[in-house]
């Protein structure tokens, strides 16, 4: 019964399928068990759901085939069980200037969907908006933590977004499950350190914490063993001094959401807050570069304008 409600909200409540609608499914080697089965939960609310398998992308924001690209424009509704993210890509920036609505949902499995599509997204439209606004309206964010994160940085005339799961309109975008708003910071303004202590997307969740250094609004040094080597190693292979850029910063709002290991969720939970480094060209940076990496810091301290907004993982704004 939970899976089946969970499917309901994602076709009924946050996609808004209808009967004479296309619903195109995108999958990969790795995923194209769980997209068979999201394709028999859509077919009773869509007009037709195709399948769409490519191969598994090497990282998360490389471009999936001219084919998928295509197809993705010619559809009204997109969803993206994917094991590695098509969000920050061209296709999916082109394919929603076409009118589509696409729910990306890299690394999703059937537990993750069980549990956090079951959640309250009313409760996170009202919270992620909340955010939203306050990140829009800010201009400086300082950001710490108990394991060392210290780190500030402008967001003076940034849009944020707030990734609340509704994909109702022509163009709509967002995760699936939901649960973030977000911002990219203004390019070249970031200075310090940030701990990364939940999970590294492309490595996993982390044994030991990862030490990045900031300067420049640029990753220069990771220190913290196998993982900051992956992460370095990651970026290092696009050959782009771009994807050192630091990209997003987030704050998690789905109660349902826990770390596991994967992104998708893992920026979601509420209590934690993420970077990114790579393109935030899909977010209103001026940074486009076919990677996107994001990280979880647990547990931070977060002041807006040198107002508080969270204390050692407690939002302090009102829910």
């Amino acid at each position: 019964m939970e899976l089946q409600r969970a499917y309901q909200t994602l076709a009924r409540d946050c996609l808004a399928i209808k009967k004479d609608e296309t619903v195109l499914i995108i999958v990969d080697d790795e995923s194209k068990e769980l997209g068979e089965t999201l394709e028999k939960a859509v077919r009773q609310y869509a007009g037709e759901a195709i399948l769409l398998k490519m191969k598994t992308r090497s990282r998360h924001g490389e471009e999936p085939p001219l084919l998928v690209a295509e197809a993705m424009g010619l559809a009204e509704v997109v969803i993206a069980p994917t094991t590695r993210s098509i969000t920050h890509t061209e296709a999916r920036r082109k394919a929603c200037q076409r009118g589509a609505r696409i729910a990306s949902m890299p690394g999703i499995d059937l537990n993750m969907l069980t549990r956090t599509l079951n959640a309250d997204y009313n409760a996170i439209q009202e919270l992620t908006h909340r955010l939203s606004n306050i990140l829009t309206q800010g201009k400086t964010v300082e950001v710490s933590s108990a394991l060392g994160t210290k780190i500030t940085f402008a967001i003076t005339g940034r849009q944020a977004i707030a990734d609340t799961g509704m994909i109702k309109n022509p163009g709509d975008f967002g995760n699936l499950p939901a649960g973030e708003a977000y911002i990219a910071p203004l390019e070249g303004t970031a200075e310090g350190v940030i701990v990364f202590d939940g999970m590294i997307a492309g490595v996993g969740r982390l044994e030991d914490p990862i030490k990045a250094r900031i300067e420049g609004g640029k990753l220069v040094n990771a220190e913290g063993g196998a993982a900051a080597r992956a992460l370095t190693e990651m970026l290092a292979k696009v050959g782009n001094e771009q994807a050192y850029n630091l990209a997003e910063f987030g704050i998690g709002t789905n109660d349902k959401a826990m770390i596991t290991g994967k992104i998708l969720e893992d920026e979601k939970v509420i209590g934690t807050i993420h970077f990114a480094f790579g393109d935030n060209a899909s977010m209103g940076g001026m940074v486009k570069v076919p990677i996107h990496v994001d990280g979880v810091v647990t547990k931070p301290t977060v002041k807006i304008d040198g107002n508080l907004i969270m204390i050692e993982g407690q939002l302090v704004i009102e829910q």
